[in-house]
Parts: structure tokens; sequence; C-alpha cells
């Protein structure tokens, strides 16, 4: 009986599942013999985040503040992924997003409840406008979206800066780097936590259910996995990959619209807190599955939040996003591996 290993093209459910939770085990294990080596106590750390994270209802809430801007960056990375694209510029989008709808707040008078809706669009448009160049040029000219929608996020964040310190500075002089308290709010259904909340896992079911259910659904998941098969079966790719994106950049510049006018209630510098960035890992994480966003989503937010609880620790944060970096690390070993089977054979 002859043993050998073989490569088959594409996964199981139990293995990807596997593989990613033996990759955040390993990153957490490596974690931990780093925090030893510098001598830290670590039942009095875990204690301590176990307490502050899942022991007291601020805890809970800031977690369901977190998982908003995640489940929105993680779905507009991983609606992007069905069509064959990298969605690298959710960051820049979720700027571009939180820019137009403070813009709409400042400046637009009107009742709330005309005011909130309008804001809630101009979120939106703000994701689309930043991503419609990269776009046109993938679809029009075969321009990797991977670097012009990186290089977007940097002039993102550095617009949000120059506003928020010049010509949209908080005239009162009490706040720095940021503008003055929006007169609108997103209402809030559980002590601080928004419903953007409830709605960012609304979106995320619909998305799923047109993504799985749907003929568009269909000819998507067709074009992204292979444009020749979709071009040959007369799918148009290129229409389906502008809509796709388009509706990427949609919903990251949603996550920015609710944590501008939720969240922070106002425009600052850093307001995006690597939320896009950490979406491409809630995207890998869900391994191209919507649902699967807010499973990630939740893990990522509960990381987040261990690291705030650390940060009063001693702990720095570039420990915390060391280790998510851990975890995409071991997360894309584990997907190649899951990948191979042990075949036994007879001899022939």
């Amino acid at each position: 009986m002859a043993i050998r290993i073989q490569r088959v093209p594409s996964e199981n459910l139990g293995g990807g599942v596997a593989a990613r939770l033996i990759a955040i085990l390993l990153a957490l294990l490596v974690a931990a013999v780093i925090f030893s080596l510098n001598g830290a106590d670590l039942g009095a750390l875990g204690a301590h985040v176990l307490k502050s994270t899942f022991g007291s209802r601020f805890g809970l809430m800031d977690i369901g503040l977190i998982m908003t801007p995640l489940i929105l960056t993680g779905l507009a990375v991983m609606i992007a992924m069905k069509v064959g694209a990298w969605n690298i510029g959710a960051e820049g989008q979720f700027c571009a997003g939180a820019f137009a709808a403070t813009a709409v707040a400042l400046f637009v008078p009107g009742p709330t409840v005309v005011i909130v809706p309008l804001m809630f669009v101009a979120g939106a448009l703000g994701g689309m406008v930043w991503i419609l160049i990269p776009t046109l040029a993938r679809a029009y000219a075969d321009v990797s979206e991977l670097i012009t929608t990186l290089l977007l996020n940097f002039v993102g964040v550095l617009l949000i800066y120059y506003v928020a310190t010049g010509p949209w500075l908080d005239p009162s002089g009490m706040s720095f780097a940021a503008t003055k308290r929006l007169p609108y709010d997103i209402p809030s259904f559980w002590g601080d936590v928004h419903w953007g909340l409830p709605i960012a896992v609304l979106l995320t079911v619909l998305v799923a259910a047109v993504l799985n259910y749907t003929r568009w659904g269909y000819e998507v998941r067709i074009a992204g996995s292979n444009p020749s098969a979709a071009r040959y079966a007369a799918i148009p790719f290129r229409r389906h990959l502008i809509v796709v994106m388009l509706l990427s950049g949609a919903i990251a510049g949603l996550a920015g619209m609710f944590e501008a006018v939720g969240t922070a209630h106002r425009l600052q510098g850093g307001i995006s807190n690597n939320f896009g960035y950490i979406g491409i890992m809630v995207a890998v994480l869900a391994r191209g599955s919507a649902i699967g966003v807010l499973a990630g989503a939740l893990l990522m937010a509960v990381i987040l939040k261990s690291g705030i609880a650390l940060q009063t620790q001693g702990v720095n944060i570039s420990t915390v996003l060391a280790l998510t970096g851990l975890i995409l690390f071991f997360t894309a070993i584990g997907d190649e591996l899951s990948h191979y089977r042990i075949v036994r054979s007879k001899p022939a």
C-alpha cells in the first residue's frame, strides 16, 4: 500500500474551519511565548482581558461598536473577492465615506429624519467615488486594482487629516485634529451601541442571499472563479466587475459614515483605526462567505478590545497589530495545507 500526498483544487468546509482555528491558536501561542519571555504574568493578563472584554456591560458594548465597521469593511473586501478582485482600498473608501457624511452633517441643514438618510447615501457615494478610478482602470486597461486601491488609502487618510486640522477644525478649540461635534446622531439601541450594528448584520445577510440565491449572484461567482468560462457563457464579466467593485466601495464608505456619525460623533484624524486593513483579515477568515464575515468580525473585535485591555497593563498597541498579522500568516499557511490530502493507493 503506497502513501502519497495529493493536492485537490478546493478545500472542504471542515478543513477550512479547522485550518483557521489552528491558525488562531498558533498565533495566540506565539504571543504567549513572547509575553512569557518578557516576564509577563500570563494568568493575570488573561484574567484582566476576560474581565475587561466579557465581564462587563461596557466591554460588550465596545465589542459591538468595533464590530460595526469590521463587518462592513470585511464584507466590502469579501464581495470584491467574489468577482476575482482584491479591494485593498477599504481604508481609503472608509475615509471617503466618513468625509462625505460629515460634509452633509456640517453644511446641509434640515431635520434629523431627512439628514441621517442623506448622510447614509453620502457615505455610500463617497466610497463609490473613491473606488471608481481603480475600477475603471481594471475593467478597461487591466491595471491591477491591488496597487491603485492601496495607494488611494494614503490619499484618503491625509484628506481627513487636512480637513480636520484645517478648514473643518472645531472653532471652539476644544478638539485637536477634529471637527466640532456633529449635530446629528445615529440612534442607539443599547448603551452606546447604535443602529449601525444591526444594519451591518442585515446588509451582510442580504448580500449572502443575493450571492447564493439569485442569477446575478451565480454569474458573479462564475465570473470570479473563471473569467474565460464566463465570457464563453456570454456572462458580461466587465459589467459584473464594475458593479461589484462599486458596491464594495459603497459598503466600505458606509463603515466610515457609521464610525463618524454614530461612534466618534465627529470627523477626526485617524478615525479609520486601520479598520479597512483589518477588514482584509476578516474577509480572509470568512473563506469567501458573507455569513462568515460576521464570525470573522466578532473574532477581530474581541482581539482589538483585548488589545485595549492589554494597553492598560503596559502592552504596546503594536503587539496587538502583530498578533493579527500572525493570525493572517498562519491562516495563509493553513489554507494552503488544507488543499492537500494523504492518499493511500495500491501499487500498479
